[in-house]
């Protein structure tokens, strides 16, 4: 259960290690991501005219993957080139701390509902102060107003595509938490099945690997997931008239 729980300190096996009392073990969880990727990106990585080896064989080809199959599509290249670096961001984020909850002694930030709506905070932010600065306010509120629909459609339009941009940053946050607690909780009961019938519940084993294996699936399909529909949500506000 201590992948999916939020204590306020930090359990390895039977060892207890007390936490600040602004710091709780799924923050620690999204620290340690951070002097994860920052330590990959920053010291490990090496910039190279030829093919990637190392380190670089592996971030690479996920860094051209966002670029070229999620910010660029949605984006274009111009827009996708600016705001690239904070879609990798969101993306390697998500996919570290996704991958750390399904390793013993960790836990899964993106189970906690705080840490992935913090997430989804960013993008709202970059749907509406981003949009702002770059289509200036009249333009930013002028998306909401479809050309050629009737006045009376518009009052009751206008709210809802208002109401709409708050759904959007709301959703990504729910579904990436839904998801990931929803497949811990699966794995806990299968493994409970182990515990509480002893050899009956040896068959579970398999079914366990499975559910584990999917959720090794599930963690890279959510971490694209949310840096793709954040892409185009964002890509919507930017470019109203498309």
């Amino acid at each position: 259960m201590h992948h999916v729980q939020d204590a306020p300190d930090w359990h390895i096996g039977g060892y207890t290690i007390p936490l600040p009392e602004f710091l709780t073990q799924h923050g620690l969880m999204a620290v340690l991501a951070a002097v994860i990727l920052v330590t990959l990106f920053g010291v490990l990585y090496r910039k190279s005219g030829g093919a990637p080896k190392g380190v670089n064989s592996l971030l690479e080809p996920l860094v051209l993957f966002v670029r070229d199959e999620i910010v660029y599509p949605y984006m274009g290249e111009e827009d996708g080139r600016k705001l690239l670096p904070l879609f990798l961001t969101i993306f390697f984020m998500i996919l570290t701390m996704n991958l750390m909850g399904l390793i013993p002694l960790f836990s899964t930030a993106t189970g906690n509902l705080n840490a992935t709506m913090a997430l989804a905070s960013v993008v709202f932010f970059l749907m509406t102060v981003g949009a702002i600065v770059k289509n200036g306010p009249s333009g930013f509120f002028h998306a909401f107003v479809p050309s050629g629909v009737p006045l009376p459609i518009l009052f009751l339009l206008v709210p809802l595509e208002i109401m709409g941009v708050v759904i959007k940053g709301g959703v990504l946050g729910l579904r990436l938490f839904a998801n990931m607690l929803a497949g811990h909780i699966a794995l806990f009961s299968i493994l409970g099945l182990i515990l509480n019938f002893g050899a009956a519940g040896i068959p579970a084993v398999g079914l366990g690997l499975f559910v584990f294996f999917l959720e090794l699936l599930v963690a890279f399909l959510q971490a694209y997931i949310f840096t793709m529909l954040s892409s185009m949500f964002v890509a919507q506000i930017y470019h109203p008239e498309h």
